[in-house]
Formats: structure tokens, sequence, C-alpha cells
């Protein structure tokens, strides 16, 4: 790994334009872009290539109920990611378990460049040649590797996880036929790592309607496996590209495209929230084209 893998995972990358102020006033808040399963599998690979089988020399935990942990002369011995969540381990029997929510970043600078002050840092883990510094982390833990799946356990199949298994993720959906498809893909109980931009890009795809109940939708297993393959199509390179084209405007059918014309048809695509009022995500789609 060389300087040039320096990272710097800003959550503002995964907006493929500026939004006009009509879709600001619609999407609101929840359209910033939460990253996905893509976007964390390659923070941890990252991580990975910085920490694994090297010695920790710098432990700093600026969160309140960690703050005197100390994992300084442990070994980490790799970093992987479940669903959105990234976990650390260390020949300890130690996991740094840390999740990126909204505002969350990790970057990773040479061990000899000085990190400046900055209250949004959240935790620094470093050895003899990196330093990885995660800032406005929404979750930092730091727990015993045996406590894990008290912690992620619930979380369903990994889209790019060794773990993947189609057949039980689409079991998972199946469990519960009323609920709207739209709910039920971003729920990481049922499959871990999509989020909002693939949902709406897988439902568009396969034609099928946000609100259509599980049960009547007719091929889930071809929608679950094309899930699959736009996350690992992408896990590679920054962006996210659904269309085949990676020019600035051009990325997506239809999220982050409220008001504009169905890449296909030409009908306008629509977006309204969908969910819970506590998990409420904007939902984007073309209502001539997805039924």
């Amino acid at each position: 790994m060389n300087v040039s893998l320096v990272l710097l995972f800003e959550h503002q990358a995964h907006i493929h334009r500026p939004l006009r102020e009509a879709e600001r006033r619609e999407a609101g808040r929840r359209l910033a872009a939460v990253p996905e399963g893509d976007v964390v599998w390659r923070t941890a690979r990252r991580l990975h290539e910085a920490l694994a089988g090297r010695v920790l020399t710098r432990c700093d935990v600026r969160v309140p109920r960690f703050a005197t942990a100390n994992l300084t002369g442990q070994t980490v011995t790799e970093a992987i990611s479940r669903g959105k969540h990234l976990l650390i381990r260390t020949d300890a029997g130690v996991t740094v378990h840390t999740h990126l929510r909204m505002d969350g970043s990790w970057r990773v600078r040479p061990a000899s460049e000085r990190v400046p002050g900055n209250h949004r840092i959240r935790l620094i883990l470093g050895n003899d040649t990196w330093q990885a510094i995660g800032y406005l982390l929404g979750i930092v833990e730091i727990l015993p590797t045996t406590a894990e799946p008290a912690t992620v356990g619930h979380l369903g199949p990994d889209l790019l996880g060794p773990d993947w298994d189609p057949a039980e993720a689409e079991r998972r959906l199946r469990a519960n036929p009323s609920r709207p498809i739209g709910e039920a893909v971003l729920d990481q109980r049922n499959l871990a790592g999509i989020g909002n931009v693939y949902k709406a890009e897988t439902l568009f795809l396969r034609g099928v309607n946000p609100w259509r109940p599980v049960g009547e939708v007719a091929d889930l297993t071809a929608l679950v496996d094309l899930a699959k393959r736009l996350l690992e199509a992408n896990k590679d390179r920054f962006g996210q590209v659904t269309t085949g084209s990676r020019r600035r405007g051009e990325e997506t059918w239809v999220y982050g495209r409220a008001g504009r014309p169905c890449r296909r048809c030409g009908t306008p695509v629509r977006t309204a929230d969908q969910g819970s009022d506590s998990e409420s995500r904007v939902t984007f789609w073309c209502p001539h084209c997805q039924t």
C-alpha cells in the first residue's frame, strides 16, 4: 500500500450531481447519501491493507464510554465489513465495531503525518506505518470478538460477504408478504448492505413499484440477484453507476432524478417518503415503467 491509496471517504461523493432546488425541498435531509454495502466493503478493504498484520502503537478513542480503552500492543488480524458495519479485529480477541451512518468517514494517513486537532475525530488507530482516523462515526464500540453476534447477528445475508445466501435472503423477504418491497429490501435483517440508491435502481431495473407487496413480486430471485450484481459491479470503484455511464448526471436511472424524464419512457420520475416515521426514506420510481 502506498501514499496514493490514502483514503478520503466522504458521503457527498455518493450524491451524483447537485440537487435542483425543487428536489431539495421534496427530498430534504433524508436524501443525503448514506454509505451502502459496496462503499463499506471498500472501506474495510483499505483499513485491512493499512492495519492488518501490524501492531497498534496508537489507540485514541474519543467517545466517552470507551475513552479509557487502550489497544496498543495488540496486532490487528483483519478488518471486514458486515453489511454496513465495520469490524476491526485484534489477536487479543477484541473487536472495534464502527458504523458510518450519515456523516462518518475513515481516512488513512501515513503514521508520520501529524493529526490536526479536530472535534469531528472519534477514533484513531495507528501503527508504525499508517494511522486510520475515523470522523463523525455514528457508532464506536470496543467489545470482545465473541460478542459480535449480539451486535451484528441480526443482519441478513451480506450481499458482498462470504455468508451470502440468496435463498435465505429471499426466504426472509417472503416472511412478510404484505410488506411493501421498497421497505423490505432496505431492512438489513433481510439482506445486509443494500441502501436507498440500490433499492431505487434495482426496483426500476426489475420494473417493480416500491409499494408493491412482497408477495406480489413475481421473481424475487432475479431481484435479489440483480441487487448483488449491482453492488459487486461498484465495489472496486468510487461512485455508484447503474446505467453503464460514468458521465456526470448519467450514473443512475431514477435515484436523485425527481421530476426529470424517465430515461426509458420520458415520464417524470416521482418521489415520496416510504417507511415508518422513524425510518422513512425518500423513494424514487417511474410510475409508468414500475408497476
